[in-house]
């Protein structure tokens, strides 16, 4: 499998404070990683650096075997990314925010990939609805659908499952599960263990900006993994013991 993301070494710090500090990993094509740990882990700094939001203060990080400081435009083209905000412009209509995102990548045949996207998140039906009207639940399926419209080889998500109900939350983790299979690798930050684990490969924890555990995602079931983040985050695991 070809190594999407492959990280040595990797901090970022912001004055005095390491958000995170020296993690060796890798997520390759057709893997799903559930990235979990208490917040102010370093989860959103890890994915902020993912999304070249970030730059790492130390350390070597390669994107689809680039590196985002050198070729930015070429990384970023082949990432899609679900911020726990979703950014839509709420004047315009769920078509329309597609489209315009769309036109950023110049992408071919826009009507077809906006009309395959809209009626995989369900939303076709709303597609010249203003987003003002939608529902939280929506407007995370519409941010998804823009994540995915240029066919990222990396998907990035803070929280996708935020606001919505049972059905969407299914329907969510059965189109993630489904861009897994066609070779997208992807990681996401959550606390709704029992939406990703199925689907997932492994689990990184984060401890206070460092890697403490990797493992399957099947070695504990949701309520199994709640517990271990708990006595995580409460001082149970040594910081230095890597478990892979």
């Amino acid at each position: 499998m070809d190594a999407i993301v492959k990280a040595r070494g990797l901090c970022r710090r912001y004055g005095r404070f390491w958000a995170l500090r020296d993690l060796d990993w890798e997520l390759h094509s057709g893997e799903a990683v559930a990235l979990l740990g208490a917040n102010g882990a370093g989860k959103t700094t890890l994915l902020s650096m993912l999304c070249t939001l970030a730059r790492p203060s130390d350390g070597d990080l390669q994107l689809m075997g680039m590196d985002p400081r050198k070729e930015p435009a070429r990384v970023r083209a082949q990432i899609g990314y679900v911020a726990h905000h979703t950014l839509l412009d709420d004047a315009l209509t769920a078509r329309e925010n597609l489209r315009y995102y769309g036109g950023l990548f110049d992408l071919d045949r826009l009507e077809e990939r906006i009309t395959r996207r809209l009626t995989q998140m369900g939303l076709i039906e709303r597609d010249a609805d203003q987003v003002e009207g939608f529902s939280r639940g929506m407007r995370q399926r519409l941010s998804l659908a823009r994540a995915l419209l240029h066919d990222p080889r990396l998907l990035v998500l803070d929280e996708p499952f935020t606001g919505l109900d049972a059905p969407g939350c299914r329907d969510l983790a059965r189109a993630l599960s489904s861009e897994k299979e066609n070779g997208c690798a992807i990681v996401l930050a959550t606390h709704q263990l029992a939406e990703v684990l199925p689907w997932c490969d492994r689990v990184l924890v984060l401890n206070l900006g460092r890697k403490v555990e990797e493992d399957r995602a099947d070695a504990r079931d949701a309520i199994g993994w709640g517990a271990h983040l708990t006595t995580i985050a409460a001082g149970g695991s040594n910081p230095a013991e890597v478990r892979r």
